[in-house]
């Protein structure tokens, strides 16, 4: 029968035990609230510099903003991101595996999903009809050419609730080409979700629309932002200012600052590489 001094020694060993396990612990679940991460990303192209040791931390469930004046390497991040250029040096993170080494389609299937700066859309399809081939990643029947466009029908529900969620329900009977472009680029919104991405990349949503398109599309990537984590490229700081929760500032392929944009927007460097001088406010500027 175990003695009280027993059981004294076995209790303090459990607690040791638990101790050390939380200690373990923390910094997984600390490491666990950044979905990606770069480590010293450089690219260089035969000499040229466009990307210069960047570290960038995506926090799980944010809209994360990266911008920068025009040449700071904001797409070339992206196309290293996902994959379509390969990292002269560095190391990207998604959940914590490293990624670097592979190809597009692969960290696609891992939930990390991008959108271009030039819509992307099956003109001569319907609305719908675009939203459900991205479906069709999700049923294995992508590659199935030759059944009846009838098994199709089964993602009509789907495709038409996507569509409800970018409001353009009212509009999946239309060819994508009859679109105006702001909703164009909201049809791409759309099939984007329908990948079921854990991180979308948008390159330039508002790229080249007047300022009722531009409104449009900021309320959408704030509705659909609310639930899932965004990282962006956009240039146009008023679209930044309202739905971004951290702002990276790239400049010359470097980070120079980072935070909210009360923070970052007050920042001398921020300043100087918009504006031309720290003495300016930034509000509204487009690089």
């Amino acid at each position: 029968m175990p003695t009280l001094t027993d059981l004294k020694m076995v209790h303090a060993f459990a607690l040791a035990i638990l101790r050390r396990f939380q200690l373990d612990l923390v910094p997984c679940l600390m490491s666990e609230d950044f979905i990606l991460k770069t480590q010293g990303l450089v690219k260089e192209f035969k000499g040229f510099v466009a990307v210069n040791g960047v570290n960038l931390n995506v926090q799980r469930g944010q809209i994360h903003a990266l911008i920068g004046p025009n040449g700071a390497g904001k797409t070339t991040v992206f196309n290293l991101l996902t994959k379509f250029l390969i990292p002269t040096r560095g190391q990207i993170l998604f959940n914590g595996q490293d990624i670097t080494a592979e190809k597009p389609a692969q960290v696609a299937r891992r939930g990390l999903v991008r959108s271009f700066q030039i819509s992307a859309t099956f003109p001569n399809l319907t609305v719908l009809e675009n939203v459900r081939i991205a479906l069709q990643r999700s049923t294995g029947t992508s590659m199935h050419f030759w059944r009846s466009e009838r098994i199709l029908n089964q993602l009509n529900d789907k495709a038409m609730s996507l569509l409800d969620e970018v409001d353009l329900g009212s509009m999946a009977d239309l060819t994508a080409v009859e679109l105006p472009y702001g909703r164009k680029r909201a049809l791409e919104i759309a099939t984007t979700l329908a990948m079921n991405p854990e991180l979308m990349l948008l390159d330039e949503p508002t790229q080249g629309m007047g300022h009722e398109d531009v409104d449009r599309v900021t309320q959408l990537i704030k509705k659909v932002g609310a639930n899932r984590t965004i990282l962006m490229v956009e240039h146009n700081m008023s679209v930044v200012s309202r739905i971004a929760d951290t702002i990276s500032v790239l400049q010359r392929g470097q980070v120079i600052a980072e935070g909210p944009y009360e923070v970052v927007s007050q920042n001398p460097q921020v300043l100087e590489a918009y504006m031309g001088t720290a003495e300016n406010e930034l509000e509204g500027a487009h690089g």
